[in-house]
């Protein structure tokens, strides 16, 4: 029997009409409003959009450097349940229009393989072609799933198209077939999809309709949000023993939450390397903090508050930045998230004092900018609260570096375990009675 099978399959038809979405805002519950009161659509799972250049994944794997009429099958893990769905797609970094001519959604079996495969619409239609640097969602499909179910999202390009919009370190594996191999959305079997990858193509977010009262939180970050493990002191590549195993510390805090009965989604807009006040365009390392904060964080669906974790690339990675710059950018942040009627919390930054990246090797004196910064962090009042992720992790013989239980083996990132500590130290309670309708 299908999970599906066992959720109540009656819903009520919402007639919406497709929105293309070049940074225009979804509709959230605001303070006043009776939304609170009934189903509403809150993402269930993001990925924010990195780049298109880039032509390795984390793990080493190739990238498609041009799509040819071929199909994608996307993995992706929504870590809240709901009874209908609509999917985003983005050609953010796109160098031209894609056309998506047909777009499925299913239950992953086993690899590249599905069953239950349904297809999406846009503005009633199968088809639906992308300006460059735009994003869509779907118009909403009946789809019943629960949380950490996997699903596939296939996306058939038609015709040629330059290199996809990806977002760089899925730490998950999806899979795509050849080119010239057309329409293979509604395939079962996982053979045709001969390749696989450790990026997410093309797809950006999913929100449920879910149960009145509920809603999202977003883990917004660089690759420490994002989960990467490094396997060499350099960092790269990712290890492949990670991927697959939902092992990041907003996959951790979401299984707390659902531990101890709490309606709140944590959705991800972690990017490696990614930077408060410098963006790293056209690669991997994704536009700034400052720059992508609203349409990553405060525009998904449902989202009522934000927790910002991100600051030490801009100690490490050239041009390295102040931190009374990096300081300036929290405070950009957090004066968005007061417009937009979200809470936002900050996050200390881990020690990295020595690691080759963000440290010994290219910022030998990043540990006084981050004990500035978070000395900052833990002082200042215009924030709705913060977490300690700095005294969690921190080795407390050496409080300059993390513990050895913790680390990856380039002492920047954490483990599995460190992520783990990490989603222990978010106070439960700060995420959930912050809601007010």
């Amino acid at each position: 029997m299908h999970i599906r099978d066992t959720l109540c399959a009656t819903t009520t038809a919402l007639a919406i009409t497709a929105t293309m979405m070049t940074g225009a805002t979804t509709a959230t519950a605001q303070p006043g409003d009776r939304s609170c009161d009934r189903e509403q659509f809150v993402a269930a799972w993001t990925a924010s959009p990195t780049d298109s250049l880039t032509p390795v994944d984390a793990s080493g794997g190739p990238v498609p450097p041009a799509v040819d009429d071929q199909t994608f099958r996307m993995v992706i893990t929504p870590h809240h349940g709901g009874t209908q769905l609509r999917l985003h797609l983005t050609n953010r970094f796109g160098q031209g229009p894609v056309t998506f001519a047909e777009v499925t959604v299913g239950e992953q079996t086993a690899a590249a393989g599905a069953t239950d495969i349904r297809p999406v619409g846009f503005g009633g239609k199968r088809s639906v072609t992308v300006p460059a640097g735009a994003d869509i969602v779907s118009d909403p499909l009946p789809f019943p799933i629960e949380s950490a179910q996997p699903l596939v999202v296939g996306i058939h390009v038609a015709g040629r198209a330059g290199p996809p919009t990806k977002h760089w370190n899925a730490n998950a594996t999806s899979y795509y077939s050849p080119p010239g191999s057309g329409n293979l959305t509604h395939r079962t079997e996982p053979d045709p999809f001969a390749f696989r990858t450790g990026s997410w193509f093309y797809v950006h977010a999913l929100d449920v309709l879910a149960p009145a009262g509920t809603h999202s939180v977003v883990a917004f970050g660089d690759s420490i949000t994002d989960g990467f493990v490094g396997t060499t002191p350099a960092g790269i590549p990712a290890d492949r023993a990670v991927a697959d195993t939902d092992t990041r510390y907003p996959d951790f805090l979401q299984r707390r939450l659902d531990r101890a009965g709490i309606p709140v989604a944590v959705v991800n807009a972690g990017i490696g390397s990614n930077r408060v006040v410098t963006g790293g365009e056209p690669f991997l390392f994704g536009p700034s903090a400052v720059s992508r904060f609203e349409r990553d964080a405060l525009n998904h669906a449902g989202v009522s508050g934000v927790l910002v974790q991100e600051g030490i690339n801009d100690l490490g990675l050239p041009p390295p930045a102040t931190a009374a710059q990096v300081i300036a950018g929290y405070e950009q942040l957090i004066a968005a998230a007061r417009r937009a009627g979200k809470k936002i919390w900050l996050g200390t930054l881990l020690p990295a004092s020595d690691a080759l990246v963000d440290g010994v090797l290219l910022a030998p004196d990043s540990e006084k900018h981050r004990q500035d910064i978070n000395t900052w962090i833990r002082t200042q009042k215009i924030a709705d609260g913060i977490v300690d992720f700095d005294a969690a992790l921190r080795d407390s013989h050496n409080p300059a570096t993390l513990r050895a239980e913790y680390s990856s083996p380039d002492r920047l990132h954490p483990n599995p375990h460190g992520y783990q500590a990490m989603a222990d130290a978010v106070d439960l309670a700060m995420i959930a009675q912050h809601h007010t309708c």
